[in-house]
């Protein structure tokens, strides 16, 4: 339940005691005097139901989660401020002996805004401030890069894989229908399935490798397969670990029914799905494998971008987008086009490097979105075995008319 709503003027007390701590003021006390409280409870009502116990002030939270990442602080390290720092409790309009609140609140608040679909609010609130200041408009310059996001997982082989995903499978089952589950598990699951999946703890020898990731798939199917039917419990039909556990299943194992019987078996490395489509992780099934340049990481890929103008008195963050590992940086041009339009920001010039610029979209952001999209067009690599390994007819023999729309081959046809 949220609090009752009030307007967080700064405590005379507070002001008194900050300024005379920082005569000249500082960053934090810069933001509330000039940026004010800039968020309200009544933005996040939705994320709270009417009735329970009274939450903190969603309003002072959003703040606090700006200010921690403005100082790079822990959850920890942020609470910590809140209680003790006069800058921080003159930032965010609090008495001078208000007690803060635990720093797992900063974590639940989080995964509110994340689980109603609210996190962009947060910085879409301050692109509103920052334009009714005059700090931001639309029609001017702005430029985008991308960096990599690893995923919160560890990196796992595929026996890893499937025998942590199976372990994580039942245990959310065990908390959802604990009785339907004792009815199916067999005591050797208990074993099996008891601990995490790690290197140290499985066998040495392929062979028993081998079986084990064999056992671990016949284990997986038999639980899908009672699971699955009209029989079980909807909660369990429709779990999304579940879900998981099929997908992750299709892309390893097969089942074998050449012989007399149905066998399960695991895929060779050859016949396994592309690694961009590849689930990686059973806590993270949107975290991708991805390799740009030498770097290599399982996760995401973040696209941020900023005003640049050469008057502004600084340059601020416009637009985030983030998007799986292995998404090209020129598919996400037109998305951030189309959100900028939509938040009165839409630049004027858009500064790119060369992987976000391509002949289509240079056309597409002239004339469709008036936008100049400014990067180096660079001729692409072929990327062939042929202009690899020079063994045969690469592009770069072929002769294009592009007038006559004919193109000729080394041997003049």
């Amino acid at each position: 339940m949220l609090p009752v709503h009030i307007l967080r003027e700064i405590p005379a007390e507070t002001k008194k005691v900050a300024q005379a701590a920082f005569p000249k003021g500082n960053l934090v006390m810069a933001l509330r005097d000039e940026l004010g409280m800039m968020y309200s409870d009544e933005q996040f009502r939705d994320l709270f139901p009417e009735r329970g116990q009274p939450a903190e002030s969603p309003a002072l939270l959003a703040l606090v989660i700006v200010l921690q990442f403005v100082e790079g602080l822990t959850d920890r390290q942020a609470a910590d401020a809140v209680r003790g720092r006069i800058d921080w409790k003159y930032a965010l309009g609090l008495e001078l002996s208000d007690p803060g609140f635990d720093y797992s609140i900063l974590s639940e608040f989080r995964a509110r805004l994340v689980a109603g679909g609210a996190e962009e609010r947060l910085l879409t609130t301050l692109l509103t401030v920052f334009q009714a200041r005059g700090l931001l408009k639309a029609g001017g310059r702005q430029r985008t890069d991308s960096t990599h996001v690893w995923a919160a997982i560890r990196q796992l082989n595929r026996l890893e894989l499937v025998g942590e995903s199976m372990r994580y499978v039942l245990s959310q089952l065990a908390q959802t229908a604990p009785d339907w589950l004792m009815t199916l598990a067999p005591a050797d699951w208990y074993e099996r399935y008891g601990r995490r999946f790690d290197s140290f703890h499985l066998p040495d020898s392929r062979e028993k490798r081998h079986a084990l990731a064999q056992q671990i798939g016949v284990d997986g199917y038999r639980l899908m397969a009672h699971a699955f039917t009209s029989e079980a419990p909807t909660p369990i039909r429709t779990a999304p670990c579940l879900e998981g556990l099929r997908q992750i299943w299709m892309q390893q194992y097969y089942v074998d029914a050449s012989g007399t019987e149905p066998c399960v078996r695991m895929r060779d490395s050859d016949n396994l799905p592309p690694a961009e489509r590849r689930i990686c992780s059973p806590y993270d099934r949107d975290a991708r494998y991805a390799r740009h340049d030498e770097k290599e990481w399982v996760g995401y890929r973040t696209h941020l971008t900023e005003s640049c103008d050469v008057e502004a008195p600084i340059h601020l963050i416009t637009h985030v987008e983030t998007v799986l590992a292995p998404t090209q940086d020129v598919e996400v041009c037109e998305p951030i086009h189309a959100d900028l339009a939509q938040q009165g920001l839409k630049p004027k010039e858009h500064f790119v490097d060369a992987a976000y610029v391509s002949a289509n979209l240079l056309v597409k952001a002239a004339h469709e979105d008036t936008i100049e999209l400014i990067g180096p067009v660079t001729k692409l690599q072929d990327v062939s075995w042929q202009a690899r390994e020079q063994t045969g007819y690469d592009l770069s023999q072929f002769q294009v008319d592009w007038d006559a729309k004919q193109v000729t081959c080394p041997n003049g046809q």
